[in-house]
C-alpha cells in the first residue's frame, strides 16, 4: 500500500482528473465565505450545493427562519452536480478556506476525510443535545463515518434501491410478486408480463453510460451474484466468473424484456417509462416512488414497492446520501455547524412538511421521519419499503466478500468515477450488441488494473 503522504497526493491528483457525470442546467449565485460579517450576532457563512429541489427549498426557507433565529448570514452558491462536484473538489483539495460547507455524498466522504480536507463534526454533536445523533438511520451514519471512527458529514436526504411493479398489470397477468425477490424470479416475471397491456415491457434498468448511471444498479446486481470490482488487497476482478455472471444475466434480461432504447435509457428515461406505463418493473431509487405517486401521475396507487432483488446476499439495495460537510480550512465552523444542526434536524423536517408538504421533505435519514403520522400519511405507499431498503444497506460490506474500501454502487475512492465510467461504455456497448459481455469485461479488467490496482497494491 502507498505511504500515508504519497497517498495522499495520488488520491488527490486523481480526483482532480476525474471526470463525473449527471447533474442539469441552471445555477445561483453567491459570495465569498470568511470573515465575520452580517447576520445579527455578526455571523456569515458560505455554503456551495447542488442545484437539487430540496437544496432549493432550503435556500428560500433559509433566511426567514435560520438567519432570523440565529443572526447568521448564509451565502449560498447553488450549481448543477457536475459543476458543483468540480469546484467542492478544487475548494477542499486545495483548502482555500472559499467556502464553509458543501452538499457532499458519501462517495465523497471516505476520502475526503482520509485526506484530511473534512473537519470532524464530533465535538460540535457532543454538544449538540438537541440535534439527536441517535435519530440518524445507522446506515446513513456509517456511509458519512471515517476510517478514524469520527463523523465527517450529516446526511441531508438519502436513498435506497429498491424493485417498483405496477400491482394492476400483475393481478391482470394473475402473478404474485415476493415480497423479497430473487433476480431469477424477476427474470421469469418479466418474461410473463411482457405484452400484458399492449406495448408494455416486463423491466426498465438503467443502460445509459456512466458509473451513476448503468454502473448504479448494476454493481449492486454484481455484488448480490458473489462478485466485486476489487478484492481486498486490491486485485481487480472485473472479468471474474461472478461479475461475468452478474452482468450477463443483467444485459441479457434488459435485451430480452427491458425498455426501448435501453443503451442510452437512465433514470429519468426509466422514470418516464414507468409514468407512462411503457414498462411493467423498475429497479431502481427509492426516490423514484415521489413521483410516480405525485398527484396527476397516471400511475399513483398502481405501483407496489418490494425488496431490492438479491441472489447471494440478505440484501442488495445501495445507499446514497446528499450531505452537509465542513471545510477543515473553514473559519467559521461553529457557525457552519449551527446551519447543518438545523438543515438536517427533525425541526427542519417539520418545517418543510408545514410550509411545502410533507411530500417534499428530504427524508431517508431520521427514524422519527417514518414514526410521523403526517409523512407516514403523504408516503404510505412506499415509505415502509423506503425505509426498509436504507436500515439494511451496507456500505462496509455489501457483498460475499471483504472489500478494500466502502460503497454498495460504486467503490469509494477518486479513480472509481473515471474508471467505472469507462467500462460502463463497453457494457452498454454490449447492451446494444455492439460486443460480447466477457469482451467488455477482459476491457474492464485493464482499464481497473491499470488506474487502480497499481496504485493501491504493493
Amino acid at each position: 500500500m502507498l505511504g500515508g503522504h504519497t497517498r495522499r497526493l495520488a488520491l488527490a491528483a486523481a480526483f482532480s482528473g476525474t471526470v463525473l457525470l449527471a447533474g442539469c442546467a441552471g445555477a445561483g449565485g453567491g459570495n465569498a465565505g470568511g470573515g465575520d460579517e452580517g447576520g445579527e450576532d455578526g455571523g456569515s457563512i458560505s455554503v456551495i450545493m447542488v442545484n437539487n429541489p430540496q437544496m432549493v427549498d432550503l435556500e428560500n426557507l433559509t433566511e426567514e427562519h435560520f438567519t432570523a433565529e440565529t443572526g447568521i448570514e448564509v451565502n449560498f452558491t447553488v450549481l448543477p452536480e457536475n459543476d458543483v462536484r468540480d469546484r467542492i473538489t478544487q475548494e477542499f483539495s486545495s483548502q482555500a478556506g472559499q467556502y464553509d460547507v458543501a452538499s457532499i455524498s458519501n462517495y465523497e466522504v471516505p476520502f475526503y476525510s482520509q485526506n484530511g480536507w473534512l473537519a470532524p463534526l464530533d465535538e460540535y454533536l457532543e454538544g449538540d443535545e438537541e440535534f439527536n445523533q441517535d435519530d440518524i438511520l445507522p446506515a446513513m451514519e456509517s456511509s458519512l463515518t471515517g476510517e478514524d471512527g469520527s463523523v465527517y458529514a450529516q446526511p441531508f436526504y438519502g436513498e435506497s434501491s429498491f424493485l417498483m411493479y405496477r400491482k394492476d398489470v400483475f393481478e391482470q397477468a394473475g402473478l404474485t410478486m415476493p415480497e423479497n425477490p430473487t433476480w431469477q424470479q424477476v427474470a421469469d416475471l418479466a418474461a410473463q408480463v411482457d405484452n400484458v397491456q399492449p406495448g408494455m415491457r416486463g423491466i426498465c434498468l438503467r443502460g445509459q453510460p456512466g458509473w451513476g448511471q448503468v454502473f448504479a444498479p448494476l454493481t449492486t446486481v454484481v455484488n448480490t451474484f458473489g462478485g466485486t470490482w476489487f478484492e481486498e488487497d486490491w486485485t481487480a476482478k472485473v472479468n471474474s466468473p461472478e461479475f461475468t455472471e452478474a452482468t450477463q444475466f443483467y444485459v441479457d434480461l434488459v435485451r430480452a424484456h427491458g425498455e426501448a432504447g435501453a443503451p442510452q435509457a437512465g433514470f429519468t428515461e426509466c422514470l418516464n417509462n414507468m409514468t407512462q406505463g411503457n414498462v411493467a418493473m423498475w429497479y431502481d431509487a427509492t426516490s423514484a416512488a415521489g413521483s410516480l405517486e405525485a398527484e396527476g401521475s397516471p400511475v399513483a396507487g398502481k405501483i407496489g414497492y418490494v425488496a431490492a432483488p438479491v441472489v447471494e446476499t440478505d440484501a442488495s439495495g445501495w445507499l446514497y446520501t446528499w450531505a452537509w460537510g465542513v471545510q477543515e480550512a473553514s473559519q467559521n465552523k461553529e457557525d457552519a455547524w449551527e446551519f447543518i444542526s438545523w438543515a438536517s434536524s427533525q425541526g427542519y423536517e417539520e418545517l418543510v412538511g408545514e410550509q411545502l408538504g410533507w411530500a417534499k421533505v428530504p427524508s431517508g435519514k431520521r427514524s422519527s421521519t417514518y414514526e410521523n403520522e403526517q409523512y407516514q400519511q403523504a408516503a404510505a405507499p412506499f415509505y415502509e419499503a423506503t425505509r426498509d431498503a436504507i436500515l439494511t444497506a451496507d456500505p462496509q460490506s455489501p457483498g460475499v466478500q471483504p472489500r478494500p474500501a466502502p460503497g454498495i454502487q460504486f467503490v469509494a475512492i477518486p479513480e472509481f468515477a473515471a474508471m467505472a465510467t469507462q467500462v460502463s461504455q463497453l457494457v452498454s456497448s454490449a447492451i446494444a450488441g455492439q460486443t460480447t459481455v466477457p469482451d467488455a469485461l477482459a476491457q474492464g479488467q485493464q482499464i481497473a488494473t491499470e488506474q487502480v490496482t497499481e496504485v493501491y497494491q504493493e
